[in-house]
């Protein structure tokens, strides 16, 4: 074996013959395959296809927490021709089945010892094993096909043999949805076939793999399950699953009924959802072979596609913010060990739960009675139990994290806090009052966050003893699950003070942007063209119906009729009117938002919007809208119109955020629009987009625009300079 001189395998053969084989990439903290890894593999599975002295075969990784995450995106990104794709795919395709045959063909049983991530290319690889041992640790281990998240397919045979194994209805939920598993599921499902604890791995494997050698060959179903599935053949669920799977007509009812789905939830904006469906069909439908196949013709173009190259992109935006500390300088964050929240509403509560199970530190709430603490606890209490129920956290674990949270309706225990994050209502007087009552109780070293969403950090901080340890964290509701965190900050903030927050907000499982102190900061200013530009179609009698429906057929999950109801009517006329303070006519809104305040309407919170809601469920227009705003909606305009006035409205504003400073690089400002606004994904974000369909185009459109409809559509001057100079954003 020394002749192989393996530099990412680690190999070993015992006495009884079971080879242990180990992957473990040079230079890398995780596993990922690319040609390196890749070549490495080939080598030994030629070593044990042709040595007589292997039996059967361990495969796990040297890893500390991961098996191997799949391919290696650099790679992938990388590829710009179709042909070379496919005969990247070809080549692990192969190793692959030749893992499969030495258990079919040469007698050697490959038993899969998984702790920690199998995703992707690592799944396949288990899948081609003919066993499957997981750890049973259900915060690192995990199992699935994310691919479709980048815009790609499963083309390692993942398509093939995971319908084979856990059937064709469970195969294309974790494959067209890009969910993982935990092990308890992945047990339950069929995808593994059992689990231990991390510490028994490899012996439990071994084990199963003398036990296989034994045994002898299984007779071969044709279902690619293994020893252990018989006890679920009865159950009821799987008489259920036969019903369709195994018979031509239940199989088009169920290829029909995810084709509907899927469509529903992608709105053909996602190509990789419906080559997936195509090359899983083609497997069932026509054998391995015909599947295989498949997998490649779709893979190799959807790889070098627009969507999947924006969706590649945001990936490693996203890996790239992970090392951004924030700050151009060399300032290092500060330890946060204790934490306190002003508030315990809904920012405050999401806050409050977001430090104690995401990042892990002592969080005391501040309000004003015991009432509204009892409202914080009761928020974080029932956030904590929802994962319980949800088997992510064990009882205890949870007893632990409530432990962490205290109450106050005064000051006590604000002495040796790190870090306070005020979410209370938004006034300015209130705010400031609240920096200088916690700058009477804390040390100098005390940081002060303000959440809010649309006053000036830099007026908060006046009058301040301490205004560098001021800085705004703008979080978006439900704190919990918004994955974004937009870090404000003004001339005087310290850098250090930057770095704290932004290292502790990735402790919070954010995605963290830093942007400049400016009126509506980045994402609210975003925004806001794009909604007066609402006002401004139904004005000229476009319907909700129409606009709503264009715009989740761009890409956007809600229309953003429906999206001002959710967020409240009063509040975006209330961002408008600051927005106009600050811009003037160009961001002015039309009064149709006034009207609509006027006549009690703000939408899902009190039951009166641009929708209708009984007990709290939207219903459908409420006609009696339009004679609130005086319009009639007879307008017809064709739904990319529709699309390209508000669409290009927050390219626009979000190209004249970067040029004025207030964002740092067009990566966050994609970042941004897509963890903040859900921009979709799919395009890559407004810079991603303009890369994309050429700046020239966009100014064109814009120029057209603004002839038409006025000056809130003149080009930023960043994009007419791109445009001349034919420069893109991102690259």
């Amino acid at each position: 074996m020394a002749k192989l001189k393996l530099d990412n395998i680690k190999f070993d053969l015992d006495a009884d013959g079971v080879a242990t084989v180990l992957l473990d990439r040079k230079g890398e903290e995780f596993n990922s395959l690319g040609p390196e890894l890749r070549d490495d593999l080939v080598a030994v599975i030629e070593h044990l296809e042709t040595n007589d002295d292997v039996k059967a075969v361990v495969l796990g990784s040297a890893k500390k927490d991961n098996f191997l995450s799949g391919a290696d995106i650099r790679w992938l990104r990388k590829l710009k021709d179709a042909d070379t794709a496919a005969e990247m795919l070809r080549t692990a395709q192969d190793g692959f089945m030749r893992i499969e045959k030495l258990t079919t063909e040469h007698g050697k049983p490959v038993v899969a010892a998984i702790h920690g991530a199998c995703l992707g290319g690592g799944n396949e690889l288990a899948l081609a094993c003919s066993m499957r041992i997981a750890s049973n640790d259900e915060k690192k281990t995990q199992l699935g096909q994310p691919e479709i998240k980048l815009g790609v397919i499963p083309a390692a045979g993942g398509t093939q043999r995971l319908p084979r194994l856990v059937g064709i209805a469970a195969a294309l939920d974790l494959i067209l949805t890009g969910r993982s598993v935990r092990p308890r599921k992945a047990l339950r499902m069929g995808l593994i076939d059992e689990a231990c604890p991390k510490e028994a791995l490899f012996e439990v494997a071994r084990k199963r793999a003398l036990e296989a050698v034994h045994a002898g060959p299984e007779p071969d179903s044709g279902s690619g399950k293994t020893i252990g599935r018989i006890r679920n053949f009865l159950a009821p669920a799987h008489l259920q699953q036969l019903a369709l799977e195994e018979n031509p007509v239940g199989r088009r009812v169920l290829f029909s009924k995810a084709e509907e789905a899927m469509l529903a939830e992608t709105k053909g904006n996602y190509p990789a959802a419906p080559a997936a469906l195509r090359a899983v069909k083609t497997g069932v439908e026509e054998g391995p072979a015909a599947g295989y196949a498949a997998e490649i013709d779709e893979f190799k173009e959807l790889v070098v596609g627009p969507e999947a190259k924006a969706l590649m992109s945001m990936f490693f935006a996203t890996q790239d913010m992970k090392k951004d500390t924030g700050v151009e300088s060399d300032a290092l964050p500060r330890n946060v060990a204790k934490t306190a929240v002003l508030g315990g509403g809904l920012m405050g509560g999401g806050i409050a739960t977001v430090n104690t199970t995401q990042a892990g530190v002592p969080t005391r709430i501040k309000e004003v009675d015991e009432a509204g603490v009892g409202r914080g606890f009761a928020y974080v209490s029932k956030a904590i139990n929802k994962q319980v129920k949800r088997r992510r956290i064990k009882p205890r674990e949870a007893a632990k994290m409530m432990h962490l949270v205290t109450g106050t309706t005064d000051w006590s225990g604000f002495g040796n806090v790190d870090l306070v994050i005020e979410a209370v209502f938004e006034d300015l007087d209130l705010k400031r009052e609240m920096v200088a009552q916690v700058e009477a109780v804390t040390s100098d070293e005390t940081v002060f966050a303000t959440n809010t969403s649309s006053i000036p950090i830099r007026l908060i901080a006046e009058g301040a003893k301490r205004p560098e340890n001021i800085i705004g964290m703008h979080y978006f509701s439900p704190v919990e699950r918004m994955p974004l965190l937009e870090i404000i900050v003004t001339d005087q903030t310290a850098d250090w003070v930057t770095a704290t927050a932004v290292a502790f907000g990735k402790r919070q499982g954010k995605t963290v942007i830093v942007v400049k102190d400016e009126p509506g900061f980045y994402v609210n200013r975003a925004l806001s063209p794009y909604m007066n530009e609402i006002g401004w179609l139904l004005e000229e009698g476009v319907s909700i119906e129409d606009i709503d429906a264009a715009m989740v057929d761009w890409g956007f999950p809600v229309g953003p009729i429906r999206l001002i109801d959710e967020l409240g009517i009063d509040v975006a006329a209330k961002v408008g009117k600051v927005m106009t303070g600050a811009f003037g006519d160009r961001l002015a809104a039309p009064a149709g938002f006034d009207k609509l305040v006027g006549d009690d309407r703000m939408g899902r919170k009190n039951g009166r919007g641009f929708y209708l809601y009984e007990e709290g469920e939207r219903k459908g227009v409420d006609p009696s809208v339009y004679e609130v705003l005086g319009v009639t909606p007879e307008t017809k305009l064709a739904r990319t119109e529709i699309q390209d006035r508000l669409g290009l409205q927050m390219v626009n504003e979000a190209a004249r955020c970067l040029e004025e400073g207030i964002l740092r690089s067009a990566r966050d400002g994609d970042i941004g629009a897509i963890f903040g606004i859900a921009f979709p994904p799919f395009l890559g974000g407004p810079f991603s987009y303009v890369d994309r369909i050429g700046a020239g185009v966009v100014v064109d459109k814009l120029s057209r625009f603004a002839e038409t409809h006025g000056d809130r559509y003149q080009p930023a001057k960043i994009l007419t300079k791109h445009a001349k100079k034919n420069k893109l954003f991102r690259g």
